[in-house]
């Protein structure tokens, strides 16, 4: 009698090889030990084909203690789903704001248990790096951009909710340094080129006091923020702000992508600062503080793996670069722009009230996180 093996047929289908079984069973009186001889098993083999279930058991252990419950793998597939993070950074994300410990491999076989769509985006391949990396110094290049914080896209809704409810800031000014990728943040509820030229002022005010001595080139966008797209305001902010050595340089219409070291950085305000302590802030001024502990945590403490930096901190790699420039640079307070308008009006007079031959510009000392003027004071900028 040819007989096909039984385990040649139980890989096509365990369903068909325990037929068999029972058919060779049958044929022989139901005899096992027969049985399991002629098709090469066990008598146990033979005695589970012909007295259990066609179908193989389930492999699933009958207690699993260590086992997430449903309710927590179900809020943890939601935010996946919310946050659009996979497994690293969604691990990162609920430890940050909800306290909620679970290792990155954990969360990996849940989201492929519940085929959870990765989001995929198209990269370039080949395209040549925008900064010579290795061989710029720190404060030599800039890149200067505003970000929308109310951003539907970006935010979680509740978050997004949360921020208008309480009505805090809607705008962010960051400039971020090429070499070291230090950030200086400010704050405000409207875009203006009144804010713009200020901020700009402002952080270049602070490097020059903290003994930054070569020119200062800030790459920025054409945002009605800054000039606009206007080749006379260009000039104009060109020469105003030659006198502290700053050098704007507009990008292309449509080239984005020479500002990707700061939009970069503007995801991660939305990963590790808006969705996690936003809904914290009630007031505009706890949203500062926690906006400077913000800064504060990316300028000292967390680590950054783009060109240059190799796993360094700003803070860090400036250090290594043994610049001759103030620590104290790393110190700059977060500011909400409105305050200081109020304080000092806007910038434009600084640069506009010459002074026996010579420009004046006020100074500012740091009292209670804003810049407040010292009346009749001169400072002599020279570089």
């Amino acid at each position: 009698m040819n007989i096909i093996s039984y385990h040649e047929l139980r890989k096509i289908s365990p369903q068909k090889a325990r037929e068999l079984v029972r058919k060779v069973f049958e044929s022989n009186n139901k005899n096992v030990s027969k049985t399991a001889k002629i098709l090469g098993v066990s008598r146990h083999t033979v005695r589970r084909a012909v007295y259990g279930p066609l179908e193989d058991k389930s492999k699933k252990p009958k207690s699993s203690p260590k086992k997430l419950s449903s309710e927590l793998e179900n809020f943890i597939v939601e935010e996946s789903k919310k946050t659009g993070f996979r497994y690293r950074r969604l691990s990162f994300y609920l430890l940050r704001k909800y306290g909620i410990k679970i290792s990155e491999n954990t969360i990996k076989s849940i989201l492929r248990r519940n085929s959870v769509a990765r989001k995929t985006k198209r990269t370039k391949k080949g395209e040549r790096s925008l900064y010579d990396y290795e061989t710029l110094i720190p404060f030599s290049e800039f890149q200067l951009d505003t970000k929308h914080l109310l951003d539907k896209e970006s935010l979680p809704k509740e978050v997004y909710e949360h921020m208008k409810r309480y009505n805090l800031p809607c705008y962010e000014w960051n400039i971020i340094d090429v070499a070291t990728r230090t950030r200086f943040t400010a704050y405000s509820y409207e875009l203006s080129s009144a804010f713009g030229f200020m901020f700009i002022s402002l952080v270049a005010l602070w490097l020059r006091t903290h003994n930054v001595r070569n020119i200062i080139k800030i790459r920025l966008d054409n945002g009605a923020e800054f000039c606009g797209g206007s080749e006379r305001k260009l000039k104009q902010w060109n020469e105003m702000l030659s006198f502290l050595g700053v050098e704007l340089n507009p990008i292309p219409p449509k080239a984005k992508h020479l500002m990707g070291i700061i939009e970069n950085s503007h995801r991660a305000d939305d990963e590790y600062f808006l969705m996690i302590h936003a809904e914290r802030c009630k007031t505009k001024d706890e949203f500062i503080q926690r906006a400077q502990k913000w800064q504060d945590t990316w300028n000292f403490f967390r680590p950054h793996n783009g060109k240059g930096m190799n796993g360094r901190t700003p803070f860090e790699k400036f250090i290594a670069s043994k610049s001759l420039v103030s620590s104290h640079i790393f110190q700059f307070p977060t500011l909400l722009l409105e305050d200081i308008m109020k304080k000092v009006g806007t910038f434009y007079s600084l640069f506009c009230n010459k002074f026996g031959g010579k420009y004046v510009f006020t100074t500012y000392r740091l009292k209670q996180g804003f810049f407040e003027v010292s009346q009749g004071a001169c400072l002599k900028l020279s570089f």
